[in-house]
């Protein structure tokens, strides 16, 4: 069976011009819970992660829940995750499940299926991808993305020290970095309005590698965590991302989460965030 629906790039530039370009996380980490009075259980985790879908599946355009967080309590957290998911994508958000998945073959194929298939309990709008197998072993969860009209976001020019390592490494003269952006500017080649293939692009690099600077024009989405607590602005998204700026999802989870429990404040937070971005970039 394939999709009929909207490709993701279609309903996601859709649903920014309708509700901002925020991408709000659900991370449910330890200390988060326990500020918000809750316990460090599957019970608790139940609680934090179903507000935080109640107040900002009806308010943003993409909301990334980080599945990590609910593993960490096993068949129970799963479980929340699933509830989680639909109730997102119920409120009308695109759902972009954080979980980095990266492998060949079959295995590939099985996270695909996990993530992007409809008729999975954990199925929803995008997933993160990691391309350091090769970007060529993704083509399971790029062809599943095509079938189902889903999409990925991969990993391109991360923020965090050791990236560099890889990123940055030269192969024929070009950066890993540059050669993943080209891949996603090849499957993006032609979509309207936007593609369903994204770049994750730190929101605090230092900045964009030289190789790579040109080619974060890929005609698709590019998410960029680490604004607000982690210290990104507006204006550090704009420096780093150009022209491309119009393309890009500032992603924030713990701005946001520390307005809760209350879910009119996490929807305010929300609200005042995109208003923040809007203004910046008008």
């Amino acid at each position: 069976m394939t999709t009929t629906a909207p490709a993701f790039g279609t309903r996601l530039a859709a649903a920014v011009a309708d509700r901002g370009p925020l991408c709000a996380g659900i991370d449910p980490h330890p200390r988060l819970l326990e500020s918000w009075g809750l316990d460090v259980t599957p019970a608790g985790l139940e609680r934090f992660a179903r507000t935080a879908a109640e107040a900002l599946g009806s308010t943003c355009a993409v909301v990334k829940p980080q599945s990590a967080f609910f593993e960490r309590f096993g068949s129970a957290g799963v479980a929340t995750l699933e509830r989680t998911i639909a109730d997102l994508r119920a409120g009308g958000a695109q759902v972009l499940l954080d979980v980095k998945r990266g492998d060949i073959g079959s295995t590939s194929q099985a996270y695909a299926d996990a993530y992007l298939d409809p008729s999975s309990p954990l199925a929803c709008d995008a997933i993160t991808a990691s391309p350091y197998l090769g970007f060529g072993s993704l083509r399971p969860m790029v062809e599943t993305a095509e079938r189902f009209g889903a999409g990925l976001f991969v990993l391109a020019l991360t923020s965090n020290p050791e990236a560099a390592t890889v990123q940055a490494a030269q192969r024929r003269g070009r950066s890993v970095a540059a050669e993943v952006l080209d891949e996603l500017r090849v499957l993006n080649a032609g979509a309207e309005p936007l593609g369903s293939f994204g770049a994750v692009v730190g929101a605090t690099i230092a900045g964009v590698d030289a190789a790579a600077g040109e080619s974060l024009a890929i005609n698709g989405p590019l998410l960029a965590p680490g604004v607000g607590a982690q210290g990104g602005t507006a204006a550090d998204v704009q420096r780093i991302f150009g022209d491309e700026v119009g393309h890009v999802l500032p992603s924030s989870s713990r701005e946001v989460l520390a307005a809760g429990p209350d879910p009119r404040a996490l929807a305010d937070a929300a609200r005042r965030f995109n208003d923040t971005f809007r203004a910046a970039w008008s």
